[in-house]
């Protein structure tokens, strides 16, 4: 089996929030990879990673860091798969993390998702490979109408909940 999504994080510290990217990934059935690799400390090994990863088979790339957060967006500067940061929350609450890896100049974008969201760019590496994977895309959908279950049953069960002026 090879890996078609790479899970990389700028060390260990931070897989209990890239660990929810490889839980979705894994339910949906998608093999991945996950590995530390530091844009400060291993910047060689980073690029050598980026310019490799197509040739290995990998399609999408979901890169999470914090602080400088420069992880996701060198990356991108050596490759042309799309990749999906995960700013992880560190010094101010993660938006340091957010700012330095939304901000990419012109021509190398990196996608975005919210502050240890690793699940969310697990979700969005899936909706790009169900672009061209029928058995993927039928998860998906499932996944996303199961999604919408839970709602229509929280709905039904705060209807139970009773406050002497709730009209509903």
């Amino acid at each position: 089996m090879k890996p078609l999504v790479s899970i990389i994080m700028g060390s260990t510290s931070d897989l209990p929030v890239m660990e929810k990217a490889a839980q979705l990934l894994d339910s949906m059935d998608v093999p991945f990879e996950i590995n530390a690799l530091s844009a400060h400390r291993t910047p060689d090994e980073v690029a050598t990673f980026a310019r490799e990863a197509e040739g290995r088979g990998i399609k999408v790339i979901l890169a999470g860091a914090g602080m400088a957060a420069a992880l996701p967006g060198v990356i991108a500067a050596h490759t042309t798969l799309p990749v999906i940061g995960i700013p992880i929350k560190g010094m101010l609450d993660g938006l340091d993390a957010m700012l330095s890896i939304i901000q990419m100049p012109p021509g190398i974008p990196v996608a975005t998702v919210g502050v240890n969201a690793a699940k969310n760019a697990a979700i969005l590496a899936v909706s790009i490979l169900a672009l061209s994977n029928p058995d993927l895309a039928k998860k998906y959908a499932d996944y996303k109408a199961g999604l919408k279950q839970k709602i229509v049953k929280a709905n039904e069960q705060l209807k139970e909940v009773k406050y002497k002026n709730k009209t509903n």
